[in-house]
């Protein structure tokens, strides 16, 4: 599934092609994808002007000035990409929106674990999917003193409890393996015996990997592609993430890449390093 510096990246992209423009034609294919799409939705979004375009979390969130908001989620394989009519159709191209500059943006899901929902604009915050989610990882309220707080009574592993989308929002298996790496911090060591000490060294792991993988513009594992259908170029430099019995990087340790099975999960990581 795409985590925060995908999602990221594809809104930047789609944000250059579809700001300030109209959609002249939405066409869906389907009734749904991972739900049903809201009565009405192709109605709706004929003829309406986008605005500025979101995120929260792995959402990204299309402003329209007929007061409403296009929630979009990308789910396992789901791509965005905005080309032109002269591109062919794709098998699994679900959602089609003309824009009035000739641009055309299509939502591909080959397995529908994606989603499109409609909300009143104000409305954001409560809506079910939106509403639960811990703070942004690059912006000031998530800070060590935060996520000392949030994690002291977590009787779970660390790893477990930064991909719990209430603690911080956005971050997935593969970014969470890089930045407890970077950070020194063991997948294994339970969440409340962090202190502050190492809440700080986390949270500096989280922003620098996240940064990193935005401006290599994400990680292309099997299906994401950025909005003008270029790969990402970040799983070039995963320091651990599938990277087992290979020299732990940039350390002295001698030792090698571990993976362990963490709630189902691959974890990579240097036991030497990390404690």
């Amino acid at each position: 599934m795409p985590e925060l510096p995908e999602v990221e990246t594809v809104r930047r992209g789609l944000a250059l092609k579809m700001s300030g423009r109209r959609i002249l034609h939405a066409e869906l294919r389907r009734p749904d994808l991972r739900r049903p799409f809201p009565p009405a939705l192709a109605k709706r979004l004929n003829g309406a002007r986008i605005g500025g375009l979101g995120r929260r979390g792995k959402y990204i969130l299309i402003e329209l000035d007929s007061d409403g908001v296009l929630l979009l989620h990308l789910g396992m394989s789901g791509r965005v990409t905005a080309g032109t009519a002269a591109l062919p159709d794709a098998p699994h191209d679900h959602v089609v929106l003309r824009l009035d500059d000739g641009t055309v943006i299509r939502f591909n899901d080959a397995r529908r674990f994606g989603l499109l929902d409609y909300i009143k604009r104000g409305e954001e915050k409560q809506h079910p999917l939106l509403a639960g989610l811990g703070p942004e990882p690059l912006e000031a309220e998530f800070n060590s003193a935060y996520l000392a707080a949030a994690l002291a009574s977590k009787m779970t592993p660390i790893k477990s409890a930064l991909l719990d989308q209430r603690i911080v929002a956005g971050l997935g298996n593969i970014y969470v393996c890089e930045a407890l790496f970077r950070s020194g911090v063991s997948p294994r060591r339970l969440a409340a015996s962090i202190g502050r000490g190492r809440a700080e060294r986390l949270v500096t792991g989280i922003r620098s990997v996240l940064t990193d993988a935005i401006e290599a513009g994400g990680s292309s594992l099997r299906n994401y592609v950025q909005a003008d259908g270029e790969l990402g170029y970040f799983q070039h430099r995963w320091a651990v993430y599938g990277h087992a019995g290979d020299p732990c990087p940039g350390c002295d340790c001698g030792g090698a890449v571990r993976r362990i099975v963490q709630s189902g999960r691959s974890t990579f990581f240097c036991a030497k390093r990390q404690r």
